[in-house]
């Protein structure tokens, strides 16, 4: 057991009273020479919300003094959920009121508080460990001689005072940034101070850099970084690959990649073997980036720091440079590359069964035969196109097995419970000057299903492996949802006519899975898939395998794609380690029981902080789009019904509200129960997934705002 691992049990189950730093050392019989270091384990311990220290300089476990280590997660109303650290504890809510200073990602320690939302814990923050938000984005409002930053992102539900010596020469309406020099307090904004103007508001290319500062990410990779990279070779030679004994040449194996047609990094390609009448053989091959990038050098640094490749609207942040993500590590067709391997045999049980009956993992030596996009593989599974069949002859009996394998995977999948949520996904294409002029819907369709299975399925192989093994590893994690939140998502769906199974003693993800498949084609699907999304956990990164609720399976890892996310390049590291050497040896796990729980938390705040990024450049361009159609008619169904009026949904699923005051043939009321809006004297009715034409009236692109003015209900 590692000193950290040590350490932690003692003070849970042996030690009965918060200690000094001397009393720890004098229990634990730590010699003279070795004190510095196990003060630095302490100092790391409270860093990472393991260890709480009170205002007397006095240790403990966070539970022995009542308190809760996690992030901060705050919410449109102001209010905030704290996301434990401890994947098996509940959310806790949080009231602006009992905030006390922390803002959104902010990692903190909170203290239990009696709750008024029936079985849901509640708490106020007790300690901020660390802040996230140092600088802040956004539109500046100013006044004689002060201003406030009103912050792009609304999560940061605070606007920044600045005082007149911090404004630094910025002007009312210009995109800036602030450093935070003051945190907030209880009835007290925060104060910052002006360090850099991005440019008017309205610039063209100011509404995405000001995304890219919200990240703090540097656009560029430093020259320490680039350096590392001019040692590293641009091809595969053959002496790398036969002064390793332990790298299967797979030069000769079929395979292929698949990917959308603007990708350049290409992870992962696939293969598949018929082994005899019923069993066959899947390859998943993913580019060995650990290779290269070796642990503690400056490349690995800054991967660890940027944690996740970032794709906004009109560029993509890497997290490695282009002389790796997309040459040397990026498996391009026709070119060797070094990759790991898992393979899996699966016997087939009549004209549904599948069961895994072998598996392996590998380094290996790969050469793929073709780079193929999801739309040519979709051409030929589902158009026969000839002209596509003859360009890929050679792998055409193979693709053809490849989607049988799909078929089978998928449905076992979700006979097992897996959750199988149907949001559609827009493509914004944008001109030269970066102005959106098109909003495309993408299908999810057999050939990026197949990528998919396939994925999952080396996923699983190699979290159960580490996980059969006992050694250190990170997973990905997704918790099973608290009870209260499932209730509460019952009770809602009861409006339409749905219930859900087991509720009272702990949800299956089956009987979820069994109400999206219930309101597929429905009027009320997406409202009911969005508040069950809200109404479950999100998944996380762990160094504990507490399964993946989501995908119904009990073990979980992301691995396959290394080349633009940080945990799969660390569980590459520690599966390359185990399967060369047969074990880790226990300094290496000592190692990784102190390093895992960082990097966890630390990939796991990056990757939030990127689907924000992502999320909101769309939201933005998706705005943008309609600015010029100020006046114009569309037909759209209602995605929403609140209080104050009814979300519309246009088919190129730009969302709008139109406002209940602006409904003019009566007086509206909102009915919570039923779900609806009703007319006071007419009785008229508006339901989710009623279809109706609207005329947008106003755009907001600072607030994100669509507004519409409702012309009829379609029959």
């Amino acid at each position: 057991m590692s000193a950290r691992s040590e350490l932690l049990k003692k003070l849970r189950e042996d030690v009965h009273r918060p200690l000094s730093k001397e009393e720890i050392f004098e229990k634990f019989e730590i010699d003279k020479s070795q004190q510095q270091m196990f003060s630095d384990l302490l100092d790391d311990l409270i860093k990472t919300g393991q260890i709480f220290k009170n205002s007397q300089g006095l240790y403990g476990v966070p539970e022995k003094f009542n308190l809760i280590g996690g992030r901060i997660e705050k919410i449109a109303s102001g209010n905030a959920f704290l996301i434990p650290d401890d994947p098996e504890k509940e959310d806790v809510y949080i009231s602006s009121a009992n905030m006390n200073g922390a803002m959104h990602n902010d990692k903190v320690f909170v203290r239990p508080v009696p709750s008024d939302r029936g079985k849901s814990q509640a708490g106020e923050v007790a300690e901020i460990i660390e802040r996230v938000n140092k600088e802040v984005v956004g539109n500046l409002e100013k006044y004689k001689n002060y201003g406030f930053l009103i912050p792009d992102n609304k999560r940061i539900c605070n606007d920044i005072f600045i005082p007149p010596e911090a404004l630094n020469d910025a002007e009312n309406g210009q995109k800036v940034v602030a450093k935070i020099n003051r945190w907030p307090e209880k009835n007290r904004n925060p104060e910052g101070e002006i360090i850099e103007i991005l440019g008017d508001k309205d610039d063209a290319g100011v509404d995405i850099e000001a995304i890219i500062r919200q990240l703090n990410l540097p656009g560029k990779f430093s020259d320490k970084v680039l350096k590392q990279t001019e040692n590293i070779p641009d091809q595969v030679s053959e002496d790398t690959i036969t002064k390793d004994d332990q790298r299967q040449d797979l030069r000769d194996l079929k395979l292929v990649t698949i990917d959308g047609p603007d990708a350049k990094d290409f992870d992962d390609a696939v293969s598949i073997e018929k082994l005899s009448d019923d069993v066959y053989r899947l390859g998943v091959h993913i580019a060995d980036v650990s290779h290269y990038v070796t642990e503690d050098s400056p490349l690995d640094e800054e991967a660890f720091s940027r944690a996740t490749s970032i794709y906004l609207v009109d560029r993509v942040i890497p997290m490695l440079p282009e002389k790796l993500s997309n040459g040397i590590c990026s498996l391009n067709p026709q070119v060797d590359r070094l990759t790991m391997t898992v393979f899996i045999d699966y016997r087939y049980h009549g004209k549904k069964g599948i069961e895994i009956i072998d598996h392996d993992i590998t380094k290996s030596v790969i050469n793929s035969n073709h780079r193929m996009t999801y739309g040519e593989a979709q051409d030929i599974l589902e158009d026969n196109d000839q002209a596509k069949k003859d360009e890929y002859s050679d792998f055409i009996e193979e693709l053809k097995m490849m989607n049988e394998l799909r078929r089978r995977l998928r449905q076992n999948r979700f006979e097992e419970g897996s959750m199988d949520f149907n949001f559609p996904e827009v493509k914004v294409e944008l001109d030269e000057d970066g102005h959106p002029v098109n909003l495309k819907k993408r299908k999810h369709r057999e050939a990026e299903q197949l990528i998919e299975e396939f994925m999952i399925a080396a996923n699983r192989i190699v979290a159960a492996e580490m996980s059969w093994r006992e050694m250190p590893f990170i997973y990905r994690v997704h918790e099973e949802p608290d009870l209260d939140r499932m209730q509460q998502f019952n009770e809602f769906i009861h409006n339409f006519g749905y219930r859900l199974k087991g509720v009272k003693n702990g949800v299956h993800p089956r009987a979820l899975q069994e109400i999206l498949e219930d309101v597929r084609g429905t009027k009320e699907e997406k409202i009911i898939e969005t508040v069950m999304l809200r109404s479950l956990k999100k998944a996380v990164y762990s160094e504990k395998n507490v399964g993946h609720f989501g995908l119904g399976i009990t073990h979980y890892s992301h691995f396959t794609s290394p080349i633009r996310r940080y945990p799969d390049l660390t569980a590459h590291r520690i599966i390359k380690e185990t399967v060369t050497e047969g074990y880790l040896s226990q300094k290496r796990q000592d190692e990784l029981d102190i390093e895992l729980p960082k990097i966890a938390d630390h990939c796991s705040l990056q990757e939030r902080r990127a689907m924000e990024a992502e999320r909101d450049s769309v939201d933005l361009k998706k705005i943008e789009f309609m600015e010029d159609k100020i006046g114009e008619e569309f037909e759209g169904i209602i995605s929403g019904i609140t209080g104050f009026g009814m979300f519309v949904e246009l088919e190129n699923t730009v969302e709008g509200l139109v406002h209940i005051k602006n409904l003019r043939d009566d007086y509206y009321h909102y009915d919570e129960e039923k779900y609806h809006l009703i007319g006071e004297r007419t009785k008229k009715i508006y339901r989710i997934g009623d279809e109706v034409k609207v005329k947008v009236t106003k755009v907001n692109r600072d607030e994100r705002e669509l507004d519409f003015e409702l012309l009829e209900k379609i029959d």
